[in-house]
Parts: structure tokens; C-alpha cells; sequence
């Protein structure tokens, strides 16, 4: 664990808060947001318990600014990874790549994101809603543009697509919490994990291949959302 801060009376506010945050959330990612301590916090981010108060005012302000700061930490990743110049594919495998590669070397911030926000109150969850709100809709604009560029279905039905983005963003967080836990389980293979996993249904459905229910009275038909 130790990464304790020497400290410094002439420390900017700005840079300080960042060490504490970095601290709060190794701590709430460890021990969850019950268990975590305001003084080990404030023993790892090398200030005393006092300052943490004086800058974060409370426990609950804390963890608020924790979530807050790591999810828009992985929002701008995956936005940043990808380049939107490039075919939809080639968009979706750099949007997982980015996503999976974050949630890899933000272990900590991801357990508060994915896990303990969500378990803690009405108010920790709604900030990780909105993020994922945001995320929903960059996989849907993605899936728009993939039914564009195939061009079998421009005009897929509104709520298909946001269920497919729903699903494959559901798919992505479980995903990244199983490879957080399991040895071995690098960003890159998570990403083509998922992104076989989804393209080829994806792939298959821009180019008018659906699949079929085979054994039904009237015969083979696509399955239809409705």
C-alpha cells in the first residue's frame, strides 16, 4: 500500500486534495466506504486527519468527490481512446480497449464506481449513474453508426439500440469486475473477449443476419423486438 506523502507547508490546495483523494479512494476500494478510516486516509495521504476535514468537510463529501473524480477519469479515457475518423469496429474495439485498460490500472477506482457507490446510497449511486448515462449514450451513437456504415438498417428501432448499448455496457462493467479479480486477465484480452462477443452478433444484425428461432410452427424468423 504505502504511498504516504513527505509534506509540505508551501503544497498547493489543489495538488494536496488530489493526494487525498488518491488516498480515499485506495482505502474505500479496499476496505468499502463502512470499514474505510478518515485516519488512515489521512496517514496514507501524508496530511492529518484535521486538514482532510478542513478541505472535504465529511466522510460522505469524501467519497462523493471520489466518485466523482474517478468517473470522470474513465468517462474521458474511453472518449479519448477512441479516434472517430475510424470505421464503427475499429471505434468500439479502441472505446473497450481504453475502458478495460482504465478499469485495469484504476483497480481501487473502479471498486468504488462499480461496488461500493452502488451499495451505499441513493446519492453515491445517482453519480455513477450519470456516468454510465453518458457512456449508454457514446455505445449507442456507436451502434448507430455501425447500423449507418453496414447499410442493411440505418434506421434500427430507437429502443433495440438502446438495449443492445444497455447490454453491452453491463457487459463491459461485470467483465471488468471479474478481471480486477482474476490473475492474469490482461486490458487487451478482456477487450477482445467482449468485442467477439459482441460484434459478431452486432456484425451479423447491421448486415440483415438476425438470428433465427428455429423451431416454431410457421418456421425460421428473425426475432423482433417489440
Amino acid at each position: 500500500m504505502g504511498m504516504g506523502v513527505v509534506k509540505s507547508k508551501r503544497m498547493p490546495r489543489a495538488v494536496r486534495e488530489q493526494q487525498m483523494l488518491d488516498a480515499a479512494v485506495e482505502i474505500f476500494g479496499q476496505r468499502g466506504y463502512m470499514a474505510a478510516s478518515m485516519d488512515e486516509i489521512a496517514e496514507l495521504a501524508g496530511v492529518s486527519k484535521p486538514l482532510v476535514y478542513l478541505y472535504l468537510n465529511s466522510k460522505e463529501d469524501l467519497f462523493t468527490a471520489c466518485i466523482r473524480r474517478e468517473a470522470a477519469a474513465l468517462t474521458e479515457a474511453v472518449r479519448t481512446g477512441v479516434r472517430t475518423e475510424l470505421p464503427a469496429d475499429r471505434q468500439l474495439w479502441d472505446g473497450l480497449l481504453a475502458f478495460f485498460t482504465h478499469t485495469s490500472q484504476h483497480p481501487h477506482g473502479w471498486s468504488v464506481l462499480h461496488l461500493q457507490a452502488r451499495i451505499h446510497g441513493e446519492a453515491f449511486a445517482a453519480e455513477v449513474t450519470a456516468m454510465r448515462e453518458e457512456i449508454v449514450a457514446f455505445v449507442t451513437h456507436l451502434i448507430v453508426v455501425a447500423a449507418r456504415e453496414a447499410h442493411r438498417d440505418p434506421d434500427l428501432p430507437e429502443r433495440e439500440v438502446a438495449g443492445l448499448a444497455e447490454a453491452l455496457v453491463g457487459a463491459a462493467e461485470s467483465l471488468a469486475a471479474w478481471a480486477n479479480a482474476t490473475a492474469g486477465v490482461t486490458a487487451r484480452q478482456s477487450a477482445a473477449t467482449l468485442m467477439n462477443f459482441a460484434w459478431a452478433g452486432l456484425g451479423n444484425m447491421m448486415e440483415g443476419r438476425p438470428w433465427t428461432l428455429q423451431d416454431t410452427p410457421s418456421g425460421s424468423a428473425p426475432l423482433q423486438v417489440s
